[in-house]
């Protein structure tokens, strides 16, 4: 009996170890940078005993590199062996499902983490030789010494919170339960709330804290409340039994569709969508441009996924029936045309990526759109949400990658204004090159990565849409007239990658033909560099060749497994 619940432990500790490294990473976090020589004294006696937490630190752990250096390894790890059991499948408990769709998106997170620890040591550097300031220093030098052990003490706070959002992130990935999904996405989003804040010694940084933890706390509060409806309505929130109860309705219940509703407004805050989106610019603006990365790719990840759950698992629609096409087609299309617009008229670097992550949710949710419109058979169904997942996956390439060319800047107090962009090409040639990759990518320019993840919605949802018009159609009117709505969408995903088109090509030409503030070069960081060449290098390979196929097999498999699940 013994040996089979090792057996059984033994493979429960396979399914959920990426999760494991994650967790001992934390405990690691506090407990390491507290190690030291302090002793207790065995009471009524003079023997002391060494407890090692306390006292003077070892002089080997004494190094406030070291919290990055944990945080670094764990994610890297995290990502390894996520990658290595890909293809494990397995339950842990009754709320946790470990298959490949989940696995993949542990990749995902572990990933946009992982770049985001790489680029804090340019963006929160710590700095071993940081000294006390004097009496005889002037009061810059001063205030720099002061800021620099700031730093210090901030650097376990902040990869703490770091590895709390993977862990919350990557547990949401395999709920199976609505409860437990809630509570794995606020534990990543708490964490991502402190993590936006965290610069509080600049105004916008307090500032879009307290109003992104605002928001997301009536948001959530919002979609608790029609979970509390789904719960009464059903009796239970685990989602197979919601999915059972659905699609068992002859006419929908009040009380579920007011439930699913209400939790798709939560949802779509955290996707970036339109009308609640509006604390996602401030946001992106007052946080670091590493954590604004990871807003823009690992968080709106976590976002799709808990929607494809509550979309595509619990109110999958039967063939012919319209379940919630008109509601997700009608945000899609405004949410795109709102941050395309809102994109064009801003002067600040952060602000047009924000603008330009919340019109690429309004894409995929287009993209999901078509499969509510019930004429989507199963192979259909999956090719739009294969298109979805992939598009998610490497939109951390170039949209990571984006913010990470940011990241310099800001290392050198800059990267708030469009100004601070001028002439990076003569700064940095390599670097400016990168980030006119990025920008093409996001354009949806051939042949990088962008533009096939986008080919992908757009022939999923013409797929849909096919055959549904009339072929002998004489006359545009009459061809308009007889084309399925869905189709509509297609066109719009078009319109706006061309309306796109305007902002991101304006990057590129201020970095490229308008003339720097400086000549200086940028900030030295070699591993900062390396990661922001690797994601330059990948958005080309991910978009032809070899690569793009095997991702693509990779993120279809882990689709089959979410579609049968």
């Amino acid at each position: 009996m013994s040996s089979i619940i090792t057996d059984m432990d033994l493979a429960t500790t396979q399914l959920i170890l990426p999760e494991l490294l994650l967790l001992g990473g934390i405990i690691a976090m506090i407990l390491v940078p507290n190690l030291g020589d302090a002793t207790m004294r065995i009471p009524l006696t003079r023997v002391r005993i060494p407890i090692l937490i306390g006292g003077t630190r070892f002089a080997s752990i004494n190094n406030p590199k070291l919290p990055n250096q944990i945080a670094t390894t764990v994610l890297a790890l995290a990502f390894l062996t996520s990658f290595l059991f890909l293809g494990e499948h397995g339950e842990v408990g009754n709320s946790l499902q470990v298959d490949e769709f989940s696995r993949l998106f542990t990749l995902l997170f572990t990933a946009a983490l992982f770049l985001a620890s790489v680029a804090t040591t340019a963006r929160l550097p710590a700095r071993p030789r940081a000294s006390v300031p004097l009496d005889t220093d002037s009061t810059t030098h001063s205030d720099a010494k002061v800021n620099a052990l700031i730093d210090n003490r901030r650097q376990v706070d902040f990869h703490i919170l770091l590895l709390t959002t993977g862990l919350g992130m990557s547990l949401m990935a395999m709920a199976t339960n609505l409860f437990m999904l809630f509570v794995c996405l606020e534990l990543a989003s708490l964490s991502s709330y402190i993590l936006v804040a965290f610069h509080k010694e600049t105004d916008v940084g307090g500032e879009a804290g307290m109003k992104y933890f605002i928001v997301g706390s009536v948001v959530s509060a919002v979609g608790i409340y029609g979970m509390s409806l789904l719960y009464l309505w059903n009796g239970s929130l685990d989602m197979a039994n919601l999915a059972a109860s659905w699609k068992g309705m002859e006419v929908i219940d009040p009380f579920a569709a007011i439930g699913v509703g209400l939790m798709l407004v939560a949802f779509g805050f955290k996707v970036g969508a339109a009308p609640f989106h509006l604390a996602v610019p401030d946001a992106y603006a007052g946080a670091s441009s590493p954590i604004a990365g990871v807003l823009a790719t690992a968080s709106k990840a976590m976002g799709f996924v808990a929607l494809m759950r509550l979309l595509l698992v619990v109110t999958m629609p039967s063939a012919g029936q319209a379940s919630w096409l008109l509601v997700l087609a009608l945000v899609a299309v405004v949410t795109m045309t709102w941050g395309n617009l809102a994109a064009l008229t801003s002067d600040n670097p952060k602000r047009v990526l924000a603008y330009s992550s919340v019109a690429h949710a309004g894409y995929m949710l287009a993209a999901l759109a078509a499969i509510g419109s019930g004429l989507a058979d199963s192979d259909t169904s999956a090719l739009i949400a294969t298109a979805v997942v992939f598009h998610l996956c490497v939109l951390v390439l170039f949209k990571m990658g984006a913010f990470l060319v940011l990241s310099m800047l800001e290392a050198e107090g800059r990267g708030h204004r469009m100004e601070d962009l001028h002439g990076l090409a003569r700064r940095d040639p390599v670097i400016a090159t990168s980030m006119f990759v990025f920008m093409l990518s996001l354009a949806g320019v051939p042949p990088l990565s962008g533009f096939l993840s986008k080919l992908l919605m757009i022939n999923g949802i013409v797929n849909v849409s096919a055959g549904t018009g009339s072929a002998s159609a004489a006359t545009a009117l009459s061809w308009a007239q007889g084309v399925d709505p869905v189709f509509w969408l297609a066109i719009a995903i078009v319109l706006n990658s061309a309306l796109s088109l305007f902002y991101y090509l304006r990057i590129g030409l201020v970095m490229f033909f308008e003339s720097p503030d400086t000549e200086n070069p940028l900030v030295h960081s070699p591993s900062l560099k390396m990661a922001i060449i690797a994601c330059a290098v990948l958005t080309l390979l991910f978009g032809i060749g070899p690569l793009s196929d095997s991702l693509l097999d990779m993120v279809g498999s882990a689709v089959d497994s979410f579609m049968r699940s």
